[in-house]
């Protein structure tokens, strides 16, 4: 759980976590979002909230063994019962320090969205290079 912990205290110094309920449902409704993480004694209604904001997408819902209070100190907060991921990357490899036999499917559907981000980040950097020099054609 301390990997897991660390990786959301990393994502925060990035600028690359929502954290709290407003930002994270912002996030998500936004699409941003692609790991939600909920404390493990968060209320029931956080815990709603929270399959609220991702019901009908492709973002991921995770209840972490951590307390608010863990996480919370693990960004420097004093309690801290839902955050959000917004990079891939780390989404993916949060989860994957977590139960991988537990979090499978979540896995699965992150490194989709992982290659399909790299797919498209490829794809605009031939987009780029296109634009600058031409499409080269070949010769048949």
């Amino acid at each position: 759980m301390d990997k897991a912990l660390n990786y959301l205290a990393l994502a925060r110094k990035a600028g690359l976590a929502e954290l709290g309920e407003e930002p994270v449902g912002a996030a998500a409704r936004a699409g941003h979002a692609r790991l939600v993480l909920v404390a493990s004694d968060a209320s029931d209604h956080t815990w709603r909230r929270a399959k609220s904001f991702v019901a009908g997408t492709r973002q991921q819902l995770v209840r972490l063994s951590a307390t608010k209070d863990e996480m919370g100190m693990a960004i420097g907060r004093t309690s801290l019962a839902i955050a959000a991921i917004t990079d891939i990357g780390l989404s993916v490899a949060l989860v994957k320090t977590l139960d991988a036999q537990k979090y499978k499917d979540v896995i699965s559907v992150l490194e989709e969205m992982e290659q399909k981000a790299l797919q498209r980040k490829k794809e605009a950097k031939v987009h780029q290079q296109n634009k600058r020099i031409g499409k080269r054609k070949s010769n048949k």
